[in-house]
């Protein structure tokens, strides 16, 4: 039985201000209070776990557990096929310690130029959200876009690796799209439908 959600406040599970930003729009008709881990001065967790969704629990878990409050984590990443799905649950690892993806994007595609000119660019996003009360219940889902990898980056809107993601059936990048747009179609965006039906 599929728990739901009383309107109030949830702490969205990140550090990640892009991020946060992107969940509570999309939290936004629901009437939610988004308030990020950053802000109450919670740690974050070491993600440890071997997927997507592990990490995703991990961190809701820790943030309901030590802010008393519902927490909502997300964990998600770029998948490039001819890179065996990496970076995969190590995405935001390969941005180094001051997460620059730039430095990320251009490993993805020193990685891709390494494989030689035969190397596919096929690559999608995952993104799985777990929803986690402070008395350990959880609930979580998985979303998925699939797309291409283009070079050189382009767009500056979005964040992460969109400026290289181009979504199948568009022209333009992720970071080249406007955030409705992207919202409408995105990995992120494919998980909330699954949670919205779910919880609310």
């Amino acid at each position: 039985m599929t728990r739901k959600l009383t309107p109030g406040k949830l702490v969205i599970a990140s550090h990640n201000k892009g991020k946060v930003r992107e969940i509570a729009e999309l939290l936004g008709p629901y009437g939610m209070d988004p308030i990020s881990a950053g802000a109450l001065d919670l740690p974050e967790p070491e993600e440890t776990g071997t997927t997507f969704i592990a990490n995703a629990i991990l961190k809701a878990v820790q943030a309901a557990d030590l802010s008393g409050l519902p927490a909502l984590a997300d964990d998600s990443g770029l998948c490039v096929e001819a890179l065996g799905g990496d970076p995969g649950i190590f995405s935001a690892r390969w941005a180094g310690e001051t997460k620059d993806f730039g430095i990320a994007m251009q490993k993805v595609h020193d990685a891709l130029e390494a494989k030689g000119p035969d190397a596919g660019r096929d690559a999608h996003f995952i993104c799985a959200l777990a929803l986690a009360w402070p008395d350990g219940h959880v609930e979580s889902f998985e979303g998925r876009v699939d797309g291409m990898l283009v070079w050189p980056p382009r767009g500056d809107k979005g964040f992460g690796y969109d400026p290289i993601f181009q979504p199948l059936g568009h022209d333009i990048s992720f970071a080249e799209m406007d955030p409705a747009a992207k919202h409408a179609m995105s990995h992120r965006a494919d998980a909330f439908r699954q949670l919205v039906e779910a919880v609310f």
